[in-house]
């Protein structure tokens, strides 16, 4: 047990020095963090002189990953919002009633005319003029439905068709309406998610949580109304055909129509169609830019489908205006002057430099299915993240000195050897949480204060193992050798079942609870590393060269 070969040394060493080169950015925090800032903001195209020496800043042949710091280390914004679900269901059925108009056209000689009746936004009503005939419509539209696509509504149709009188009412039913809100929560998750990331923020926390309510926390964001500016509104963009325009906003509006405001021009009303030309799903790219006058604007593009729908349209509407609706304001209403055949175009408005690039972002990452609620929201400032840091840094020198001399008291030169691979243990833990990119939180430092703890525990047990093997009279190379294979198995066992806790945290566990289920799963990790390999490496070359005929552990 106390033989290595060259090759298993150099790996041994190996590991150790990547680990402390790996976590050595960690101590110049704010340094690599600038550096790294000035990296990204040089790729999005920054090239000034500033940004490239801050960038030269750190040595480009080190590493340059840091441990990311949670919201209660760094400071930032936290959300809870509801998503308000019920919104999607009206979207749902204007899309079922093309389909449903179009199967009673087929059998018109039979249900008569049919006309939309308005309705509540979850349900669709449609009058039939022949209610005798209503059993045969019902039919029609019954075939329309199509199963529920998901585990808890198998067997189920999307819909459920009843008569009221002469008007025939379609209803999302009960297992589509769970399959529908569990869509749009994880649409919104997504879309969350991108709008953040775009903006270029660290690890921010976005999760559900009940059935309707989205945690969002963001480390670093300047405060919570900033944060909310980057998530924005739901972002929909859609094409309405104009019908008139007015400074009325009480104006009295036909069946499927919409009265939007103007952005650019208060006061000013915009009748609608309410059935838009295309929508925000058919967009494929979104970036900021000027138009001809030098102005914010933002080019958009559509997909194939899109631009096909958007070039019939304004090849048969030349000379007709056409809105540019953005979350129910129009931004634009531009008449048409051409065929536009590419599937691209230009919003226009009054805008900033700041207000293209947001609306950019939430463009790009999709438009949320359905509003956001704010139940609560706060800041977190930078300077209780300081006060947390500050705590948990002086916890774990706390906790390391304690370890380190009760190491030396217990086992003199024995200790020093496990005190070296704790040391060597720590770097590990921070080289591990740089490279996988992991958050460290408060949990998270308890996780690696109680980590210091258990990590002796496995140098406990070989040196007591071998205080029992010198009491039989062993010699020292034997009582060494045998303390280390009789202590394996003990080992092994006691860090595997830790190891299975902590991964049942971070799998059932969230937040907080996963800060600490990470440090804890690595540092057991390193501890057992550090423990079998490291400190019986540095016994083995200490005892190759001292040769000792007896040991005092």
């Amino acid at each position: 047990m106390l033989q290595f070969s060259l090759t298993k040394k150099i790996m041994i060493w190996s590991v150790v020095v990547l680990g402390f080169l790996f976590a050595m950015p960690n101590g110049f925090y704010s340094r690599v963090e600038a550096v790294n800032d000035a990296k990204m903001a040089i790729v999005d195209g920054d090239s000034s002189a500033d940004t490239a020496a801050a960038a030269a800043n750190w040595p480009s042949f080190l590493p340059s990953s840091l441990v990311n710091l949670g919201l209660d280390l760094r400071g930032g914004a936290h959300l809870l919002a509801r998503v308000k679900v019920d919104q999607v269901y009206e979207g749902r059925m204007d899309n079922y009633w093309p389909e449903v108009r179009d199967a009673l056209r087929v059998e018109r000689e039979t249900v008569g005319t049919i006309r939309r009746q308005d309705s509540l936004g979850d349900e669709l009503r449609v009058r039939i003029s022949e209610p005798s005939q209503m059993a045969r419509a019902l039919e029609v539209v019954n075939a329309l439905a199509r199963p529920v696509v998901s585990l808890s509504g198998a067997g189920s149709n999307d819909i459920e068709v009843t008569a009221d009188g002469d008007v025939l009412v379609v209803k999302l039913s009960e297992a589509e309406r769970i399959a529908t809100d569990t869509r749009t929560m994880e649409q919104s998750l997504e879309i969350i998610r991108r709008r953040v990331d775009e903006a270029g923020t660290r690890e921010p926390t976005i999760q559900r949580q009940g059935s309707d309510r989205v945690l969002i926390q963001v480390p670093g964001i300047g405060s919570a109304e900033e944060l909310k500016g980057i998530i924005g509104k739901t972002a929909k963009l859609t094409f309405h055909s104009v019908v008139t325009r007015t400074n009325d906003e009480n104006t009295v509006l036909r069946s499927r129509q919409v009265l939007y405001p103007s952005q650019d021009e208060p006061g000013t009303y915009y009748v609608l169609e309410k059935t838009p030309v295309i929508t925000g799903e058919h967009l494929t790219d979104a970036q900021p830019a000027f138009d001809q006058n030098n102005r914010p604007a933002v080019n958009f593009r559509l997909n194939t489908s899109g631009a096909r729908i958007f070039g019939k349209y304004t090849a048969e509407n030349i000379g007709n205006p056409f809105a540019i609706v953005l979350d129910q304001e129009v931004v634009s209403a531009p008449t048409i002057q051409s065929h536009i055949p590419g599937g691209s175009g230009i919003i226009t408005g009054q805008f900033t430099v700041e207000s293209t690039t947001l609306m950019s972002i939430q463009l790009r990452a999709g438009a949320l299915p359905a509003e956001l609620e704010y139940l609560q929201e706060s800041t977190v400032g930078p300077d209780m993240g300081q006060d947390s840091i500050d705590a948990g840094t002086l916890a774990c020198i706390v906790a390391f000195i304690a370890v380190l001399v009760f190491m030396v008291l217990s086992y003199g030169l024995f200790g020093l050897f496990a005190n070296i691979a704790l040391i060597v243990n720590v770097a590990l833990i921070f080289a591990l949480l740089s490279i996988i990119g992991a958050t460290l939180t408060l949990p998270g430092i308890a996780g690696i204060v109680l980590t210091i703890g258990m990590a002796v525990d496995a140098n406990v047990l070989v040196f007591e193992r071998i205080r029992e093997e010198l009491k039989k009279a062993k010699s020292a190379r034997k009582a060494i050798e045998l303390g280390y294979e009789r202590a394996f198995s003990a080992i092994i066992d006691a860090n595997i079942t830790t190891l299975i806790a902590a991964v049942i945290l971070l799998v059932f566990g969230s937040g907080p609870v996963k800060g600490f289920a990470i440090t804890l799963g690595i540092g057991i990790i390193t501890s057992v590393f550090t423990a079998i390999w490291v400190t019986r490496l540095l016994i083995s070359i200490w005892f190759e060269r001292k040769r000792p005929k007896t040991i005092e552990v």
